[in-house]
């Protein structure tokens, strides 16, 4: 990475993509600048020739002014249509492949980075990028191509006037080099402090209920505020660098500019007397239209030394964007197919797990330990335990979000470590706990499996979930904007559109976590009646936190502390299972107090 930031890895596919942009905009920049070079000529002519210069002979002049011009602006055209479509490119190219990776990405990166710190690096790192690669790009050729052909100019006119013009070039390499790295330094904690206001922001809109709730507001605010101040003042420090960086070039620049006119001015007038300067055995012999084409050429040459130390800074912005960004694209993918993958089809839904142990990274010890059991093809199985004994953890091993052992969980006879991860998915539908909900309408929601959904199967989805009634009570039925979340609905209806979601998908195998908790016992009654009708023949795995919601399934698997207590029937479950046996008895309890209350 210390390399130039030019050949950064990811970047390498983009210049060949973008060749044909890039060489013909560079082309029109440095035509620009060679075009440019020749003004200064004219002028000489002119100062020089004022007293004898005929009208014809000035015409001409002007009108090679004038084509000068045309070839100017039309390069200028060029250059901007060339470079900075390519910096466009590039960066949509280069966030594009951000997106893809962070969909690859297993669950333990989002564990541990903060989406707010993940957007700063689609936003603020890819903007410093594109900035680089269309202005950097144009500072850097004028730094090198404009400079030359200016500096060889100017050494014909004189150079001895050339060396002294020389000074501020040389200034500005030794203080860039100087300053580079502090400015990096700089610009990482600048990241950094944005990385956490994106963070604490995000943070803060989703969990706006919650700060109501509780009256939070004014420490929301004092903590928003203390974020703030920080960015600040990062900001503030980084700003102040390099504005004294651009002050330092501007008075170099200056200085240079009154050295040039004292000088030239000395030489002219020393010429004039007939005391023409020695300088090294050469005699400075200028006249007044070379020491203004000289002037015009140092003008041209400002642009350049400012691009110079401008591209500097902006290197080293853009470098420590690049290396946020590289270590992202670089996150080893852990969970991904294996190769020679086999692709699941025509699943029945026959789930084995053969001493099957589960643990998350961050973890010490198995959430779910030595599990073995048999699920039949269309069996309707519930899943019970108290807070935290592994029945999520369950769904999300089925469903391969994170890797486990070989040899110990297959679906229809095939391991899922050697299984195709995408079509392992598109045979389950999942409805998770948390019932994530686009910002999008209730249609597109429940239709998000298919990228062109069916009304009628949306609205069929919708009866499975009994939540028809409800769509078709708002203004806009299933035209009606769910909000950010889902914030516009209520938990139960949040709950029961997410169920809707997963029935559309219609797979051989379906999986819902807790989905049925928001809502009250007669829509849960039409719910589970819809699921022994409609999923008759597919395997259906319902997470529960009420036995009552299972209590009719085929089979029950009763998790304790990660382990399997027991797997079967309500029935035989009642007798054999002390830990269904008291959740049946507890919750009948809860039942009968809740009654008695409201009797009283």
């Amino acid at each position: 990475m210390e390399r130039v930031i030019l050949l950064g890895k990811y970047l390498k596919k983009y210049y060949k993509q973008l060749s044909f942009f890039l060489i013909l905009g560079v082309v029109a920049l440095v035509v620009v600048d060679i075009v440019e070079t020749e003004v200064p000529k004219f002028l000489k002519d002119i100062v020089d020739n004022i007293d004898g210069m005929t009208t014809p002979a000035l015409w001409e002049i002007l009108w090679k002014v004038l084509l000068c011009a045309l070839v100017i602006v039309l390069g200028r055209v060029g250059w901007r249509l060339c470079i900075m479509y390519a910096s466009k490119k590039i960066a949509a190219g280069l966030r594009g492949d951000m997106f893809q990776k962070s969909l690859r990405l297993s669950n333990s990166f989002y564990h541990e980075n903060k989406t707010g710190t993940i957007m700063s690096w689609f936003t603020t790192d890819i903007e410093t990028i594109e900035e680089y690669f269309g202005w950097g790009t144009v500072m850097l050729v004028d730094a090198v191509f404009l400079s030359l052909i200016v500096l060889i100019r100017m050494i014909m006119v004189d150079y001895a006037l050339t060396l002294v013009a020389a000074i501020p070039i040389i200034l500005i390499g030794i203080w860039g080099f100087l300053v580079e790295k502090l400015m990096g330094k700089k610009w990482e904690e600048r990241q950094k402090a944005y990385d956490d206001l994106y963070g604490f922001t995000e943070e803060s809109f989703s969990g706006v209920r919650v700060i109501k709730a509780f009256v939070k507001e004014t420490n929301e605010i004092h903590s928003f505020a203390k974020i703030v101040r920080k960015n600040k003042d990062v900001n503030y420090n980084f700003a102040k660098i390099e504005v004294f960086f651009d002050v330092m070039i501007h008075i170099i620049i200056n200085a240079t500019i009154a050295l040039v006119l004292g000088f030239g001015g000395f030489f002219i007038f020393q010429a004039y007397n007939g005391n023409g300067i020695n300088i090294f055995g050469h005699v400075v012999d200028i006249t007044v239209g070379q020491l203004m084409e000289f002037l015009a050429y140092f003008d041209l040459l400002v642009w350049p030394m400012i691009a110079a130390g401008q591209i500097i800074t902006m290197k080293s912005r853009a470098k420590t964007s690049l290396k946020r960004i590289t270590r992202f694209l670089d996150v080893p993918e852990d969970v991904k197919s294996p190769e020679n993958a086999t692709k699941l089809s025509d699943v029945k839904g026959e789930i084995t797990f053969k001493d099957f142990s589960f643990k998350y990274e961050s973890e010490t010890e198995n959430v779910l330990k030595n599990v073995s059991l048999t699920i039949k093809p269309g069996e309707l199985i519930g899943v019970v335990g108290k807070i935290g004994s592994g029945k999520t953890s369950l769904a999300t091993a089925l469903l391969r979000l994170y890797n486990f052992k070989e040899g110990t969980l297959f679906i229809d006879g095939v391991d899922l470590m050697k299984a195709d991860i995408e079509s392992l998915r598109e045979n389950i539908s999942y409805a998770p706990q948390d019932n994530f909900l686009f910002s999008d309408t209730i249609a597109n929601n429940i239709s998000f499996s298919s990228s062109a959904g069916n009304q009628k199967d949306i609205e069929n989805a919708a009866d499975f979930a009994d939540i028809s009634s409800n769509i078709d009570a708002f203004p806009n039925k299933y035209e009606t904007v769910s909000g950010e979340k889902g914030v516009t609905l209520s938990g139960g209806q949040k709950q029961r559109i997410s169920l809707a979601r997963a029935y559309y998908k219609n797979s051989p195998i379906m999986i819902m976590d807790d989905t049925v908790s928001a809502v009250d016992v007669k829509t849960e009654e039409t719910i589970l009646k819809n699921i022994n009708e409609q999923r008759k023949g597919k395997t259906t795995i319902v997470i529960a936190s009420r036995v009552s919601t299972v209590r009719h399934f085929d089979r029950i698997i009763v998790l304790k502390d990660g382990e399997v207590e027991a797997f079967d029937s309500h029935d035989n479950l009642m007798k054999t299972s002390k830990s269904y046996q008291r959740m049946v008895y507890l919750q009948q309890l809860e039942a009968e107090m809740e009654g008695g209350k409201n009797n009283g």
